[in-house]
């Protein structure tokens, strides 16, 4: 696994020294996902692999830094009390650059509440340009997998969210750079393909095999699964 977070990264075209950082950057990824599956049922890393994809190849990321930071995104999540580990290896900036794309509940260890959505909006849109863009690449990369969600609550509200929060805000900071006006283009198109999907019932998130509603708490015969 470490050769293939390795390629991922295209860490052999990097300076020596960054590509000292890269395997103990690897090392970290490999450590810390282990053992933790996503909800789609596939093992943690290939979610952080794939959003390094995303910001190399479709976002135009070549900054080492941002994309050790894209691999290491929801280490911090998955085990807050990893931070001082990380600042140890990799620096207390890094670590720090980590929580400010972690949920303030997670690196706090606590269930989610009331008004931890509203502070994590607040929080994500506050972020600096290349925080943010991992946390963009980070979205496209789930709106892409939810189809594999068995969770349909969670298939509505990352689709709500991304309408509602992340497109809007993509938009407005589009100009910031070249690689957030790509994460702009990028997330436009996946909402532009749910919302045609969804008219023509075969949202494959939203909607079953039959064009079924999946969303919960709508009755059968509810207009909403029809308008």
């Amino acid at each position: 696994m470490g050769r293939a977070v390795w390629s991922a990264l295209g860490a052999a075209s990097w300076e020596p020294d960054q590509q000292t950082t890269a395997r103990t950057c690897a090392e970290i990824a490999v450590t810390l996902y282990e053992g933790h599956t996503r909800d789609q049922g596939t093992p943690y890393i290939e979610h952080p692999m794939a959003v390094v994809a995303i910001l190399r190849e479709e976002l135009g990321v070549v900054c080492p830094t941002a994309l050790m930071t894209g691999l290491l995104h929801d280490v911090l999540e998955i085990n807050p009390g990893a931070r001082d580990l990380i600042g140890r290896r990799l620096g207390v900036k890094f670590a720090d650059r980590l929580a400010d794309i972690t949920p303030d509940h997670r690196l706090e260890q606590r269930a989610k509440g009331p008004g931890d959505r509203q502070v994590w909006r607040e929080k994500t849109a506050a972020l600096e340009p290349v925080p943010l863009l991992i946390r963009l690449a980070d979205r496209i990369h789930n709106t892409r997998d939810l189809a594999n969600s068995p969770d349909l609550a969670r298939r509505a509200r990352f689709l709500d969210d991304l309408a509602v929060f992340y497109l809007p805000l993509a938009e407005a900071r589009r100009t910031d750079s070249p690689q957030l006006a790509a994460a702009y283009r990028v997330l436009r198109h996946e909402c532009d393909t749910h919302q045609e999907e969804k008219r023509h019932g075969a949202d494959p998130v939203l909607n079953g095999p039959n064009g079924q509603d999946w969303r919960p708490g709508i009755p059968p015969n509810d207009p909403q699964r029809h308008g």
